[in-house]
């Protein structure tokens, strides 16, 4: 099946936090930043079933380097990115994020 990728705002303006702060920490860190987060989340494509469900139908996609991860799930023929979270925030803090967007 061909899938569409969709992404909440919200989770552009977190991409965006993202490269932000890590730009300021060392130059080309925030781009490295967009290129991972990028191909990881383009990556989800391919297989999406591949990724675990972590809460209800919430799928995550770890991303490398850099302590993130993509919470999508598959909507018909969309696969709807809901969050990118750093992997250090709470579970609880997920779960209720995904609550307020209708997940």
């Amino acid at each position: 099946m061909t899938y569409a990728l969709r992404f909440l705002p919200e989770v552009e303006d977190d991409v965006i936090a993202a490269y932000a702060w890590y730009e300021e920490k060392a130059p080309e860190l925030g781009e490295e930043f967009l290129q991972v987060f990028y191909a990881y989340a383009g990556s989800i494509l391919q297989n999406p079933l591949l990724y675990p469900k972590v809460h209800l139908d919430f799928r995550r996609r770890l991303l490398i380097r850099f302590p993130y991860a993509v919470y999508f799930r598959i909507e018909g023929n969309a696969i709807i990115v809901y969050g990118l979270f750093h992997c250090a925030r709470k579970p609880r803090t997920i779960k209720t994020a995904c609550l307020f967007h209708s997940c």
